[in-house]
């Protein structure tokens, strides 16, 4: 049993009465992976016709087998005493393979049918983080209470974007998914290819904010290259390979922090910029303390400081002067200490021999009074 390809004036022509059957599929949209068509009653006869339309792949079904396929857009005659045809195109390896493995959970079929499986790529299948995916932020390193280690900041990314994907096996597709339904829409299964490219994804953003990469949350939005990179290495689609589908495409469209980490990384920033702030202060305290002269320009410039920067030194500030608003003496410059400066010893003369001598009553060398 096979197709036996025809002349395509025959679909519109004399020969379309010599047809039993006319079985085509116009109803595939971007929507539709998998359609069933078939006889009133249920019986495909020998010279029916069979159209396959651009983008198709049409699968001739019978008691729970394959007895052929083909992913080439023609019409086609059904003769069941015929050998498989195998007009594939590029899936020629595949349909030779469902001749050989396909059976329907074991069970014999009661019908003959003709299984129309969209082969274009199925584009516009969205993507987001159902729920924010965490990431360890080492560039905004926090303090552990307990062991004094700087711990990476407990972030949550939400991350959208878009995949193209298309049907690469018609027999694995029908065997592990689609069966022999009347009809299988995307919606039937993106759910659960979201669910698959969300955990792997999920997986790479916890690597890129781990202990050997560090990536900044902040520069996240910039990594999606690197992050389509990684979700390849690791296969990500490898689970929907299995049914017989392949993503062509996967692309990152947005990564973005919650309003809650984008709060709680200004609270840090701010919390920085004060500490910053007074260190500075303290810095000048003591350069002010240690210069005598400057002291009191010192503190009037603290005080200039403080109103210009909202009071962030107020409190740094109150501290500096004791209740009396004086500068506490552990503030005051200290006086070097410097050595005693020698008494001047006063010089006298004689005044009847004219001898030098020091602070006596009389000359020790004629013994005359000194007035």
């Amino acid at each position: 049993m096979g197709l036996i390809r025809s002349a395509v004036k025959a679909i519109g022509g004399e020969l379309h009465d010599q047809w039993k059957d006319f079985i085509k599929c116009e109803d595939m949209d971007m929507n539709t992976l998998m359609v069933k068509k078939t006889t009133p009653n249920g019986v495909i006869s020998k010279g029916s016709g069979i159209i396959v339309a651009p983008g198709q792949i049409a699968v001739i079904y019978d008691q729970g087998k394959i007895l052929d396929a083909t992913a080439e857009e023609g019409v086609y005659t059904f003769d069941s005493e015929t050998s498989p045809s195998f007009f594939s195109g590029d899936f020629g390896t595949v349909f030779k393979d469902m001749w050989t493995r396909f059976t329907y959970n074991g069970a014999a079929a009661k019908d003959q049918a003709v299984f129309f499986i969209n082969a274009k790529e199925i584009l516009d299948n969205k993507f987001g983080t159902p729920a924010p995916i965490p990431f360890e932020d080492y560039s905004h390193a926090i303090p552990n209470q307990m062991t004094g280690e700087m711990a990476p900041m407990r972030l949550d990314i939400k991350c959208f974007g878009k995949y193209i994907y298309k049907i690469s096996d018609p027999a694995e597709f029908m065997r592990t998914y689609a069966g022999t339904a009347a009809i299988v829409t995307k919606e039937e299964i993106n759910e659960q290819m979201r669910s698959e490219v969300i955990a792997t994804l999920q997986g790479v953003i916890n690597a890129l904010g781990n202990s050997e990469n560090k990536v900044r949350a902040l520069e996240l939005p910039s990594q999606t290259d690197k992050m389509k990179s990684l979700m390849e290495e690791k296969v990500y689609d490898e689970q929907i390979r299995k049914r017989g589908i392949q993503i062509v495409s996967f692309l990152i469209e947005s990564v973005t922090l919650t309003d809650e980490s984008n709060k709680k990384i200004d609270e840090y920033e701010h919390n920085s910029n004060n500490r910053m702030q007074q260190g500075r202060v303290l810095d000048v305290m003591e350069a002010a303390a240690k210069n005598e002269g400057g002291a009191a320009n010192g503190f009037m410039g603290l005080g200039m400081m403080n109103m210009t920067s909202g009071g962030l030194t107020g409190g740094v500030m109150q501290n500096a002067f004791n209740d009396n608003g004086q500068i506490p003496q552990a503030l005051k410059p200290e006086k070097p200490e410097t050595a005693e400066e020698p008494k001047e010893e006063k010089t006298h003369f004689c005044s009847n021999c004219g001898a030098k001598v020091g602070e006596v009553n009389f000359c020790p060398n004629c013994g005359n009074k000194i007035a």
